[in-house]
């Protein structure tokens, strides 16, 4: 306990003489949570910009355009003369797509001639050509019923003859844990941790590192009594506090001020973000042990925390990944821990339903148990070059 005590103080010192470290462990993870959060303040994007291209001019095609311009994401913002006119709109960003309404098409519809409506989505902006391209696709979908409602209207058949013909199963859609398709509680609860465990990645990394490149490493390890553990507990608890504090603030603005949803309570939450911690603090002695200098450590955490967004399961589900990658999403902790906040936040199960999960998060915490003697070994024979 002295030995550990004369670290921890040792490692208070150096924090102290180095700003930007207190700015990486407290003031940038709590500048990132209010970026993102306030960035995504209305949830969903609404009212976005797309074009009409009109060339029937009817009182249905009006009527469809209507009905497009009042959906919640779409907004008409122009009408076009022609395709070429609206393509270059588009490839301008004036608007993020179009419809069009060909010449003819009510009177081929009134035919029963299968009229053809196009529209056209600027897919370089995912989410915004996604919302959009719903959108018209409902809407095509509706003037399609619309038409075919007329002509069944037209031979005789009644409102409820129609619509048993027209829609013979009707579908109830319930998203569940975001029923309100909250863009901002799909992605900030794996944004802002995955920023915060590069943070932390790096910041281990970094404060090992120049032990290594200040040639301090001896002192260090001797203020241990020659153990890596007392060592590397000492200059890791100083950081480990103030990440805990990040953590228990994000999780008040996420959950009590911006009302997330969390089934399992703050606590639970809290204590799962404080297994993160401790698992990424454990990856970033892994990482420094493996990768001995500075510049090598700081890439390999920057890499690893950055690959995390694509791997985790956010965007992209990891079930479809080739096997390879599924196993390889393993190594992971943002991974883990967004599997635990689906569990536990979104669904409301129980902590123990998802114990391979915590399991995991549990072998990088003790990580530097299995690579701490060789990073002892590096520690006292690599040289630093400068």
């Amino acid at each position: 306990m002295r030995s550990l005590s004369k670290i921890i103080l040792r490692e208070l010192r150096l924090l102290g003489s180095d700003p930007l470290a207190w700015f990486c462990m407290v003031v940038a993870p709590l500048l990132t949570a209010l970026f993102f959060t306030t960035f995504m303040w209305q949830g969903l994007p609404t009212d976005m910009p797309v074009g009409l291209v009109d060339g029937d001019n009817t009182s249905t095609s009006r009527q469809i355009a209507r009905n497009l311009d009042a959906m919640q994401q779409t907004r008409i913002a122009a009408t076009y003369a022609d395709v070429s006119e609206a393509r270059r709109a588009m490839q301008r960003g004036d608007i993020y797509a179009f419809f069009y309404i060909p010449h003819g098409t009510t009177r081929l519809a009134n035919q029963q001639k299968q009229p053809t409506i196009s529209y056209y989505t600027n897919y370089s902006y995912l989410v915004a050509g996604s919302l959009v391209m719903r959108d018209m696709r409902m809407m095509s979908e509706l003037a399609s019923g619309a038409a075919a409602r007329k002509v069944l209207y037209a031979k005789g058949a009644t409102e409820q003859q129609a619509m048993a013909f027209l829609q013979p199963i009707v579908i109830e859609t319930h998203p569940v844990s975001n029923p309100t398709l909250n863009y901002n509680v799909y992605l900030s609860n794996t944004l802002i941790p995955g920023i915060l465990g590069i943070f932390i990645f790096m910041m281990t990394v970094y404060s090992i590192g120049m032990e290594i490149k200040n040639g301090t490493a001896g002192e260090w390890l001797g203020h241990a009594r020659g153990s890596i553990l007392t060592a590397l507990a000492g200059k890791l608890l100083p950081q480990t506090v103030p990440f805990l504090l990040a953590v228990a603030l994000m999780d008040v603005w996420l959950y009590g001020v911006m009302q997330f949803p969390c089934q399992c309570g703050a606590w639970a939450m809290f204590g799962i973000g404080a297994l993160y911690v401790l698992a990424c603090q454990g990856m970033g002695v892994f990482m420094i042990a493996m990768l001995p200098t500075l510049r090598l450590g700081l890439s390999f955490a920057s890499l690893w925390g950055v690959l995390s967004f694509s791997i985790c399961g956010m965007s992209y589900p990891v079930m479809a990944m080739d096997a390879p990658l599924q196993g390889i999403a393993l190594l992971f902790p943002l991974r883990h821990y967004f599997l635990l906040y689906v569990n536990c936040a979104l669904d409301g199960y129980p902590l123990p339903n998802a114990w391979p999960y915590a399991a995991f998060l549990l072998f990088f915490v003790f990580l530097p148990l299995f690579c701490g003697w060789w990073l002892k070994r590096q520690l006292l024979t690599v040289k630093y070059i400068p």
